[in-house]
């Protein structure tokens, strides 16, 4: 058999190494809730994970999933929430360009998709985390996403959905453990080692994939579908240089495994893409911090307000402003932080005045002096009429003043060397689906046998991310893509 991603005939397969109703390719969050709904749905379900384990990214990442609409840890922290107003806050901050079919189906079926976590035991604690930042070092089950700041407080009534499972920091292990506890115990089986090469495909059809494992060609056959839930591009440069060139050089938000496999396997066999160009990038900014300060670019400029989720500030400074970036905060400001919003950052540059403080940072002179200024000049107001941070955190910063670097990242200390840009990223374009997972080639047609979820494919999003809503959608399309893989038309006997 070929190593070439191009999709193989079954007639030139002599042996397949194993046979069910479903093949899951990839076994992270979208390919466990595939999964478990297509072994729900009564099909035999082989799941096949390059890795020598199961979780993938997702098992690397905080854990927090986007949810609404009136759950029972939103009812017990005093909050009333409801699908339309989901809606019209993602259709903002995924925006432009969120696919608002599938959001939709996701805003309306996010209660029954929180009680579907709880049913497989993912604990969440009914506690809200009421204070900016990347990821609590709490186990607190709630958290604000940026839908009580400016704009999306005066476009959507603002009600916190971060939803996190009990355990402090990253949780995505958490996540995953249940998940794939869920996954086994539906009695799906899991073929760990193996490497997903390109699809077999029988009458039109596709009908499994080739493999290697061990160095070894083998191949698996799906008499009913296979789920791709390979995860995005981020690990392949030819590939970001061609679709995402705003993450180059920057880092990686991934297990290493995020190649985009799955989305040249099916687009060798004339799937359709979309909205490959669309990315999350992270800032290692302190939110704790920059709420209490300002965040300028190269120039010393504000860009945007510093209580928006952290994500769309990311996005803002590495898509739209020159670089390096700096938190400037007050000794006051420095001080007030609990000590578990920190993440062990440590200012790397302090002075008296602003002014010695810009030349330190090589910010051309008066330019953050001006800003500082203007900024103080409001907050002594209680005012922010430039970005409309929240009155909440506005107060005038007073001397000595010190400076974060994001390019020294967390836990690193003042002295350490700034290593790379202080961003890093992934992908959320891929293959294009129905909202049952269906890859459609590029005519619209769907492409019989062939299903995505997560990563691999264009899910909600435009243009624009919000913390949990990868986890989210992958495991809510997953769920989808799962249940309609196990009930596909044309089953071989």
């Amino acid at each position: 058999m070929s190593r070439s991603v191009a999709p193989v005939q079954a007639s030139a397969i002599e042996r397949a190494e194993a046979e069910a109703d479903v093949l899951v390719v990839g076994l992270g969050c979208a390919g466990a809730a595939a999964a478990v709904e297509a072994a729900a749905a009564g099909a035999s379900v082989l799941v096949l994970e390059r890795a020598s384990g199961p979780g993938g990214s997702s098992a690397q990442s905080g854990g927090e999933l986007y949810l609404g609409g009136g759950t029972s840890v939103q009812k017990a922290c005093g909050f009333d929430d409801d699908a339309e107003s989901m809606f019209a806050y993602l259709r903002a901050a995924l925006g432009p360009h969120a696919d608002e079919e599938k959001l939709r189906l996701y805003c309306e079926g996010s209660v029954e998709h929180f009680e579907w976590f709880r049913a497989l035991g993912v604990p969440f604690q009914e506690t809200l985390f009421d204070a900016p930042t990347w990821m609590p070092l709490t186990t607190d089950g709630l958290m604000w996403l940026g839908e009580n700041a400016w704009p999306y407080d005066h476009q959507a009534r603002p009600v916190p959905r971060g939803h996190r499972p009990a355990a402090p920091g990253f949780a995505g292990g958490l996540l995953m453990e249940r998940l794939v506890g869920a996954v086994c115990g539906a009695g799906a089986r899991i073929e760990n080692d193996v490497r997903a090469a390109a699809l077999v495909v029988e009458d039109g059809r596709v009908a499994g994939v080739t493999a290697r494992r061990f160095g070894a060609d083998v191949a698996f056959r799906a008499r009913r579908g296979v789920v791709l839930t390979t995860g995005g591009f981020v690990d392949d440069e030819a590939m970001l240089a061609a679709h995402a060139p705003v993450l180059l050089g920057h880092g990686k938000v991934s297990d290493g495994g995020d190649d985009g496999s799955g989305i040249r396997m099916a687009t060798a066999l004339g799937a359709a893409t979309r909205r490959m160009g669309s990315v999350q990038v992270a800032l290692t900014a302190l939110p704790a911090a920059a709420v209490r300060g300002v965040l300028v670019n190269a120039v010393g400029q504000r860009f945007i307000n510093e209580d928006v989720y952290p994500g769309l500030f990311s996005s803002a400074a590495v898509k739209h402003q020159p670089g390096p970036w700096w938190v400037v905060v007050d000794e006051a400001g420095w001080e007030s932080i609990p000590a578990g919003d920190l993440w062990g950052v440590r200012p790397r540059y302090a002075a008296e005045t602003i002014a010695e403080l810009e030349a330190e940072l090589g910010i051309p002179a008066g330019a953050l002096e001006a800003t500082v200024m203007v900024y103080n000049r409001h907050a002594a107001a209680g005012e922010d009429p430039l970005f409309h941070k929240n009155a909440e955190w506005l107060r005038p910063l007073e001397p000595p003043f010190a400076a974060l670097d994001p390019r020294l990242g967390f836990a690193s200390g003042r002295d350490a060397t700034p290593q790379g840009t202080g961003a890093a990223g992934f992908t959320l374009g891929g293959l294009h689906t129905t909202v049952d997972g269906a890859v459609l080639d590029v005519s619209g047609t769907e492409i019989r046998g062939l299903f995505a979820a997560g990563r691999a494919s264009a899910g909600i999003h435009g243009e624009g991310y919000i913390s949990g809503t990868s986890l989210g959608d992958g495991t809510f399309f997953g769920r989808r893509a799962g249940r309609a893989a196990a009930t596909g038309a044309d089953r071989r006997p």
